[in-house]
């Protein structure tokens, strides 16, 4: 079972990028979501909110 919250190891190996640009971007969700009233853990990004926000699903591969 995945954890709720990635970290930014893991952040950084989803979109291959380096720790110093995950932790921006974990910065930057975190800011959205406090913005909308959430608790939010420093270095760390809610799993579901990163897949849903960087489109990580690929509709093509659905069968028609």
């Amino acid at each position: 079972m995945d954890a709720i919250m990635m970290n930014v190891s893991e952040v950084a190996e989803a979109m291959g990028v380096s720790k110093a640009y995950a932790y921006k971007v974990i910065q930057k969700l975190n800011k959205e979501l406090q913005d909308k009233g959430y608790i939010t853990v420093a270095g760390k990004v809610n799993r579901k909110y990163f897949m849903k926000k960087l489109e990580y699903q690929d509709d093509s591969r659905r069968e028609e």
